[in-house]
Order: C-alpha cells, then sequence, then structure tokens
C-alpha cells in the first residue's frame, strides 16, 4: 500500500473535520497517552490493539523490571502505570531497544505488564518492543492536531538561505520541507526527485513503507484475521502466520474503511440524538443532585425527631431519678434528726432528764408515761437499726440494649418488603453447604440474592460473592476446606432491595468428604444387623438371639460386638465423614481400622466378648490404660445412652477434663492417612472432640461396630436432588 493510500484511508474524517462537522479539539482526548497523559511520540501497537508512545513502553517494562529485582520493597507496589513514569537511564532504554534482546540476559528480565488503557496484562514475547508496530496513522492525526493548536506558527523552510521563507510542501523522501522556490530547484522536472511524493507542510516525516516487524526486510502486505494485525509474505509461508486465515492488505483495507465510515456515519447521523440525550443526562444529574439533597433533609429531620424523642425521654428520666433522690434524702435527714435527738443535752435525752429533776410524783407520774413511751420506742430503733430509705438505684438504670439493637439495624425503608432470615437448623455444611432462609413475605419478592465470603485468619474479610436465587433455599460447592465463611441474603422486589439479613458463620470440614456406603459383604452379620436398601444405614436388632443370650449375661458374659464397615478403603491423603447415632442406641463404636485388623476381628467372631476385651472400648479400666499403645491400627469411640465417651489415654498429658459429653447430632470423622491421625468432630459446631495416632501402613476402613438396639445413619451427600428433597418435605 503506497504513502498516498494510507493517508486517504483518512480521507473522510479529514474531510469531516475541513466541514467542521467534527472539530479538531473535540478529539484531543483520543490523542492522549494513557501512560504519560501527553500527546502521543511515535505510539506503538499494543497486542491489545491500544497504542502508547515508544518511550512508556520502555520506562513500563523497565519498571516492572525493577519491581521483579526488589520483591518486597515498598516502593514496587506504589508504581502506577496511569502516573508519570521517571525517565531511566539511557543506557537501560538502548539496551532494551536492541533488537534480539532476551529474558535472562543483563537487559530486564520480563516482556509483560499491564497496560494502562485496559489494565489487562500484555506480553511483547521475545522480540519485545522491535515486535510492535508502530502506529503511523495516529502519528499523522496528532502531528494534524499540533498543527491545528499551533496554527498561527508556520513551518519554515529547510533549504533557504537566511532569512527562511515559509514552507508550503513537504517532501516525505526527502524528509524536508520547501517553499514554492526551493522546491523547484531541489525537485526538477524531468529528474527523479520530481516523482517524489510531497504533502502540506509537516515536521513528521514518516517512512514511506511499512515493514513487518518480524522480518525487517519484508514489506506488510497481507492482514491476518486470526490475529487481527498485518503480516509479510514470510510469516505466512513458514511464520507464526503459517495455519493462519490471511487475506490480501487491499482487501482489509476496503473492509475496514467500509465498517468505519459506516460507524462514523452513523454517529455524525445521530448527533441530535446524541445532543438530546446529553440534555437529557444534564437534566438527571441536577434531579439527582436535588432529590440527593432532599433525602438527606429528610434523614435529618428524621434524626432530629429521634433527638427530640431521647432528650424528651432524657428529660423525664432524670427528673424521676432526681425526685426519687429528693425524697430519699428527706427521709435520711428525718431518720438523723430523730437520732440525734437520742444524743445527751440534745432533744429527747434532754428533756427526759430534765424531766427526772420533777419532784412531784402525781405530776411526774402525768409526764413521764408518754415519755416513757417515745424513749421505749427509741431504744427499740437503736436494738434493729434500719435506714428509712435505698442507696441504691438499681430500679432506676435505664435498659437500652433493645433500642441500641434496633439503632444498629438503622437502614433506608425497605418499601414493606421485609428481611429475610437464614435458618440456621436447616442450614448445613458438609460436602457442600446448605443455606436455607425464611420469608414471611415470600410471594412478595421476586428474588432473592444470597451473599457469601471467605473470612481468613487473622479475622479479615474478603469481598463478597453474589448468587441469586429464586428460591428460598441454595446449594454453593467449590468452597475451601477448613475454612470459615460467612452467609446472608436480601430480598428483591422489582428494583427494591430489602437490607441483609444477619450473617451466619459455618466451618467448612476439614478435609474433602469421603464417599462410600456400608459394606453388606465383609463380615455382615445379617442376623443381628439389619441394612437398608441405599446401605447407608445400618440397624442392630434385640431380638431372639439376644434373649438367648440373656441367660450368660446373668452369669457374666456379655454379647458381642456385631461390626460393619465401609466399602472403600483409603490409602493415602486427608478424608472426612459424618454419621448420626440414633437416640436410642445402647452402644455404638465408630472410627478407623487397618486391613489387617478386620481379618483378626472378622475371621475370630466371638458369641461371648467382654466389652473390655477391646483396648479403645470406653470404659474406664486400668486394664485398658496398662496395654495403651500410642499408635494401634485402629481406633474407635464410644457412643450410647445419648452420651460420647472420649477414651483414656496411656498418659494425662492432653486427657481432657471431662471424658463424658452428650451425644452430637451428627459426629465427624477426619482422616489423615499420610501423618497417621484421626480426629472425631461435633458437626453442629465443627469442633474437634477427640484426636490420637494410628498406625496407617495397611489400608484403612471406615468401621462400625453395635450392640444392643441401635442405629447409624450416614450423613447424606448434599446435592441439587437433597435440596429438592429438602423443599418438597
Amino acid at each position: 500500500m503506497s504513502e498516498s493510500e494510507e493517508i486517504s484511508e483518512f480521507g473522510y474524517i479529514m474531510e469531516l473535520l475541513a466541514r467542521g462537522k467534527v472539530t479538531i479539539k473535540n478529539i484531543e482526548r483520543e490523542l492522549i497517552c494513557p501512560a504519560c497523559k501527553e500527546l502521543f511520540t511515535h505510539p506503538l501497537i499494543l497486542p491489545c490493539q491500544h497504542s502508547l508512545c515508544h518511550k512508556c513502553v520502555k520506562e513500563l517494562l523497565l519498571t516492572h523490571d525493577d519491581s521483579f529485582n526488589d520483591v518486597g520493597s515498598d516502593n514496587s507496589n506504589q508504581s502506577s502505570p496511569r502516573l508519570r513514569l521517571p525517565s531511566p537511564s539511557m543506557d537501560k532504554i538502548d539496551r532494551i531497544s536492541r533488537p534480539g534482546w532476551k529474558r535472562g540476559s543483563l537487559t530486564p528480565r520480563t516482556t509483560t505488564f499491564p497496560c494502562p488503557g485496559c489494565e489487562h496484562d500484555v506480553d511483547l514475547g521475545e522480540r519485545g518492543i522491535s515486535g510492535l508496530f508502530r502506529n503511523f496513522t495516529l502519528e499523522t492525526i496528532v502531528e494534524r492536531y499540533r498543527q491545528a493548536a499551533r496554527a498561527a506558527t508556520a513551518i519554515m523552510c529547510d533549504l533557504c538561505k537566511p532569512p527562511p521563507q515559509e514552507s508550503t510542501k513537504s517532501c516525505m523522501d526527502c524528509s524536508a520541507s520547501y517553499c514554492n522556490e526551493c522546491f523547484k530547484i531541489y525537485h526538477p522536472w524531468g529528474t527523479v526527485k520530481a516523482q517524489h511524493e510531497y504533502v502540506g507542510p509537516t515536521t513528521n516525516f514518516r517512512p514511506k513503507i511499512l515493514m513487518c516487524p518480524e522480518h525487517e526486510t519484508e514489506r506488510i502486505n497481507m492482514y491476518c484475521e486470526l490475529c487481527r494485525r498485518p503480516v509479510c509474505h514470510l510469516c505466512k509461508l513458514g511464520g507464526d502466520h503459517s495455519n493462519h486465515r490471511v487475506t490480501t492488505m487491499s482487501s482489509a483495507y476496503k473492509t475496514l474503511k467500509e465498517k468505519l465510515s459506516k460507524d462514523i456515519d452513523y454517529l455524525i447521523g445521530k448527533e441530535s440524538q446524541v445532543k438530546s440525550q446529553i440534555s437529557e443526562l444534564n437534566l438527571l444529574m441536577k434531579e439527582t443532585e436535588c432529590n440527593g439533597e432532599r433525602a438527606k433533609e429528610e434523614a435529618v429531620t428524621h434524626f432530629e425527631k429521634l433527638f427530640e424523642i431521647l432528650e424528651e425521654r432524657k428529660s423525664s428520666v432524670l427528673k424521676a431519678i432526681e425526685a426519687s433522690k429528693k425524697l430519699r434524702l428527706d427521709k435520711f435527714q428525718t431518720q438523723v434528726e430523730e437520732y440525734q435527738g437520742l444524743l445527751e443535752n440534745n432533744g429527747l435525752v434532754g428533756y427526759a432528764q430534765e424531766v427526772l429533776k420533777e419532784t412531784d410524783q402525781s405530776c411526774f407520774v402525768q409526764t413521764a408515761k408518754q415519755l416513757h413511751l417515745r424513749i421505749q420506742k427509741a431504744t427499740e430503733s437503736l436494738k434493729s437499726f434500719r435506714p428509712a430509705a435505698q442507696t441504691s438505684f438499681e430500679d432506676y438504670v435505664v435498659n437500652t440494649s433493645k433500642q441500641t439493637e434496633l439503632l444498629g439495624e438503622l437502614s433506608f425503608f425497605s418499601s414493606g418488603i421485609d428481611v429475610p432470615e437464614i435458618n440456621e437448623e436447616q442450614s448445613k455444611v458438609y460436602n457442600n453447604v446448605l443455606i436455607n432462609w425464611y420469608h414471611p413475605e415470600k410471594d412478595k419478592a421476586d428474588s432473592y440474592v444470597l451473599e457469601y465470603r471467605k473470612i481468613n485468619r487473622d479475622e479479615e474479610m474478603l469481598s463478597w460473592n453474589e448468587i441469586e436465587v429464586c428460591g428460598t433455599s441454595k446449594v454453593i460447592s467449590d468452597l475451601e476446606s477448613n475454612c470459615n465463611y460467612a452467609f446472608r441474603v436480601r430480598a428483591y422486589k422489582g428494583s427494591i432491595c430489602s437490607p441483609c439479613s444477619r450473617e451466619l458463620i459455618l466451618h467448612t470440614p476439614p478435609a474433602p468428604v469421603f464417599s462410600f456406603l456400608f459394606d453388606e459383604k465383609c463380615g455382615y452379620n445379617n442376623e443381628h444387623l439389619l441394612l437398608n436398601l441405599k446401605r447407608d444405614r445400618v440397624e442392630s436388632r434385640a431380638g431372639f438371639n439376644l434373649l438367648l443370650a440373656a441367660d450368660r449375661i446373668q452369669v457374666g458374659y456379655y454379647t458381642s460386638l456385631d461390626y460393619i464397615i465401609g466399602d472403600v478403603g483409603i490409602t493415602k491423603g486427608k478424608h472426612f465423614w459424618a454419621f448420626r447415632v440414633e437416640p436410642y442406641s445402647y452402644l455404638v463404636k465408630a472410627g478407623v481400622a487397618s486391613s489387617d485388623k478386620l481379618q483378626e476381628w472378622l475371621r475370630s467372631p466371638r458369641d461371648a466378648v467382654s466389652p473390655r476385651y477391646e483396648q479403645d472400648s470406653g470404659h474406664d479400666s486400668g486394664s485398658e490404660d496398662a496395654c495403651f499403645d500410642s499408635s494401634q491400627p485402629f481406633t474407635l469411640v464410644t457412643i450410647g445412652m445419648k452420651k460420647f465417651f472420649i477414651p483414656k489415654s496411656a498418659t494425662s498429658a492432653n486427657e481432657p477434663e471431662n471424658r463424658v459429653l452428650p451425644m452430637p447430632t451428627s459426629i465427624g470423622i477426619f482422616l489423615d492417612y499420610d501423618k497417621g491421625r484421626v480426629a472425631f468432630y461435633d458437626m453442629d459446631h465443627m469442633k474437634c472432640l477427640y484426636e490420637r495416632q494410628v498406625d496407617c501402613s495397611h489400608t484403612m476402613y471406615p468401621a462400625f461396630a453395635l450392640m444392643g438396639s441401635g442405629g447409624v445413619q450416614l450423613e447424606e451427600p448434599i446435592t441439587a436432588k437433597y435440596l429438592e428433597y429438602q423443599e418438597h418435605m
């Protein structure tokens, strides 16, 4: 494509500029580099199709290379591609500009940096800057903008003798500007120079032919439709674009020019519509400003009303306290005066002493009788001293807990949409998380938004994830193990949103959930145990066989434990599973056991064994402690009679204070095969109740044992079908 063809590509735009349809000043923001915030200088086209100054690309590469060299430095994270970057030294820029610079050399080690225009990472590849196209078209527009901006400043002739004349032409082949006379002299008719291409006066002289950055001696003559970039014929024959679909440059030029022209025609044709929309937006901005101020005034009014009520209540409460205080002080003062009268030479005592001086018997009796009653009453009050009033004002303490809670939840009016409440009892966590909520006005809500986020160990809250839900429950998967998550929900009615519900905090299991069912073949005793069809529930039947064993019970023997295991073994990794023990169960043992221990149990069944036979039976006996090993091929805990029994360890270093706990609703087991550790959890609070070492040298199986009446139900995995079943129930 010739130089004249390239320039005519934007002839339509220039024509519009000349006719005044679009002013040159209005396109200034399109000509500003997003990195340096100045007019483009030798712009390069990045792989993301945004343009940056040649110098800005170098600076960004150097800046991000320094951030790799200074990991942990405070300054490495403070630079921003949107800020003016410090100018690097020229030797570094020269090293980057050399073709063939690669990673691992003394030059910058990275070719990846975020584009300041779209903030996406762009990778320049091994060729770095030398693999980028120079945006000559943008350079031309920038130069024309500069010329329009300094229209009063003329471009002078480069060949005139002083004083130079104003130039009228610029030769793109000679890269010089000429006045009319000099142009005739240096480009005479009939010579080769007369065939040079000339344009209007300019200071921007660009190469006549666009060359391929991959093959520097080849000119661009094709367009790759997949990569959307110009290529040469060598790129198509054996380069990176050999298997790509390409088209001729003239076809791409024609197609892009037609699309661009149509788009510009459409935009210009919609000029009146855009102006009306701008006017509408300005009105909306003014309306928003007015409505915002009005909302602030209304909020202030509501708070002032609250302040008035609080001031009124404050005044009333203070008056009540003051009145009670005055009444009590008056009572105390009266009592003080009465007691002061009992002192010598004061009041009653002094008067009595004067009465005693009376010698006339009849007169004395007449006066002393009433006086004696008063003295006697005073004497009795001394024997049983009791203050006339209380000093405590406990009855006058203002209870603001409810009001404080309500004020803490003070929010914007939700137009009648009540706040949904998460049902903590029906919400649960296992392999997934099921969140169930209740909304008193369910029919009035169109949808709900469930939000959840992870809580880090340092209590740092991450951003909320949102899920739109039509019903009142949702199953959430892909959550991390052994983490706390916060959940909340809000209701939507059209564009109106209710406040968020109170947050529910759930702790995910410490490991992925291990899926298994009860094995009905390996050691299963169908005379004592009853397994359901799904093989996720087993019951121990205390029937005729147990009645026959009652004879042996009377002479000191006990019925045997009936074992049942999982149908899948564990040979590595971390696993977690949960189950429920029926409240009526007499004795259930649960935990893990290795394959060799199971063979010993199942090959040597005992019709009558003592519960003390197993070291981990849960019974408090000295024999257990004496033979307890720190690492055994099995670990079983005992659950029964609505209790959870923690086995007694050989040492009391980590001995829990209370070995008998209430039976949890659901019990979880965590097995770390690689570390040889097993732990038992209360699923309601995801709290570890008991942990110990276990020998994992063989395949480990979930193991259960039942004696007497009892039942064990494996926890059902939470799935979408599980949710549908719960809603149906």
